[in-house]
């Protein structure tokens, strides 16, 4: 049971893109439907989720911090999102909270040049 314990502890880490891709991952490899794949995803888990990683072309940019440079962030955050000013001010306090998910590796790191630039820390995942 211990071993079942940590690929649950394991999936559970798992953003929804990463699930997504395992789960196309484990479909391909075993000729099954998502449906079916469920059932016996724990086992195979660990194995698949490395696959899915090294092809990774989509991207979550993670505000980690503003670096003390509050206002330029939100700025920043304003302009790459779109959101309101109470909104950006909202996600920029609640860090380390996603900015973007789901981009290309190159808008990817646009965004965090740009919020580096503003003196904001971001993390790719």
């Amino acid at each position: 049971m211990a071993d079942v314990a940590k690929l649950v502890e394991e999936l559970s880490k798992l953003t929804v893109m990463e699930a997504a891709e395992l789960s196309k991952a484990l479909e391909e490899e075993w000729g099954v439907s998502a449906a079916a794949a469920v059932a016996v995803a724990g086992p195979a888990g660990a194995g698949g989720g490395e696959a899915a990683a090294e092809e990774k072309d989509e991207f979550d940019v993670i505000l980690t911090g503003d670096g003390g440079k509050k206002i330029q962030v939100i700025k920043e955050v304003r302009a790459i999102t779109a959101l309101g000013l109470t909104d950006a001010k909202a996600l920029v306090e609640g860090a380390p909270k996603p900015i973007k998910e789901g981009v290309a590796k190159a808008e990817a790191e646009e965004i965090k040049s740009k919020i580096e630039a503003a003196g904001g820390t971001v993390e790719l995942k």
